[in-house]
């Protein structure tokens, strides 16, 4: 099979070992809409010497910085996806030099192989209840358009930690107003993938002033009548890499996330 019949054959029936093994042969995509049930999660890979920092940083923060798992100093192999691999099975990463986006790859090995003490963290991510939110009727727009969620960068302060500060990033779904309700609910349910969203409508109250032109990810797909619903989102810790500058990171690209073996069930309280 082609890398480009590999793409098209992702969907929501596709097993998450089936999904990363795509990603490890060369397919990039986002992986909205990939693998119905399981957990995805964003990644952040930093020198030892920045790890506590982070940690104290996504503590004092989970709305946008729930951790999943965090793996050993040097270790590439998470504890939630059994046989898995941070440097080759998510579809896209970013690597950033002193809060400066140097490079984007499909894969991480010889980067990787040049830094011994890479701490990774995994942070929950809202695809995880964005087929919850389909089975109750209320439609995800960017998967049933086939494209990457719209993020944008906002006015809400996070709280910094050490060497760490950043303003939360969020991404935005269209919610027709009376399915708003049902929305939060549900969402509000996977608080270790963000939970309920920061804001309803107003987009201007949390400094967003053109919902057309994220920050990151594609142009939304809006209906007539649709409230915009901003939740906490994942990439905020790639702002924190650009507002405090450490001198090595390894990021996930937005929208393209590691799809674990966890059921997304597991995390819903």
């Amino acid at each position: 099979m082609s890398l480009d019949e590999e793409t098209d054959a992702l969907d929501e029936n596709t097993t998450p070992a089936a999904a990363r093994e795509a990603f490890r042969a060369g397919v990039v995509r986002p992986t909205c809409g990939v693998a119905k049930g399981y957990a995805q999660a964003n990644m952040i890979s930093l020198p030892r010497e920045y790890a506590y920092d982070f940690l104290l940083f996504a503590q004092r923060n989970p709305k946008p910085c729930p951790i999943l798992d965090v793996l050993d100093a040097g270790s590439p192999f998470p504890s939630i996806a059994a046989g898995s691999d941070v440097r080759t099975d998510i579809p896209l990463y970013r690597v950033w030099e002193n809060g400066k986006l140097v490079d984007t790859l499909p894969d991480i090995t010889d980067v990787w192989a040049k830094h011994d003490d890479l701490v990774t963290f995994l942070i929950g991510c809202s695809f995880t209840f964005e087929f919850p939110l389909m089975e109750a009727g209320i439609p995800v727009r960017h998967i049933l358009a086939g494209r990457n969620v719209p993020m944008y960068d906002t006015s809400i302060k996070c709280r910094p930690a050490g060497r760490f500060s950043a303003n939360m990033v969020v991404s935005m779904r269209g919610v027709q107003p009376d399915q708003v309700a049902d929305a939060v609910q549900i969402s509000a349910r996977y608080p270790s993938v963000h939970g309920a969203p920061v804001c309803v409508g107003s987009p201007e109250s949390i400094g967003i002033t053109d919902v057309m032109h994220p920050d990151y990810g594609d142009a939304p797909v809006l209906e007539e009548g649709d409230v915009p619903v901003f939740w906490a989102c994942g990439v905020t810790p790639q702002a924190a890499v650009m507002a405090s500058k450490p001198t090595f990171a390894i990021t996930h690209a937005p929208g393209h996330m590691f799809i674990s073996d966890v059921p997304d069930r597991t995390y819903m309280v």
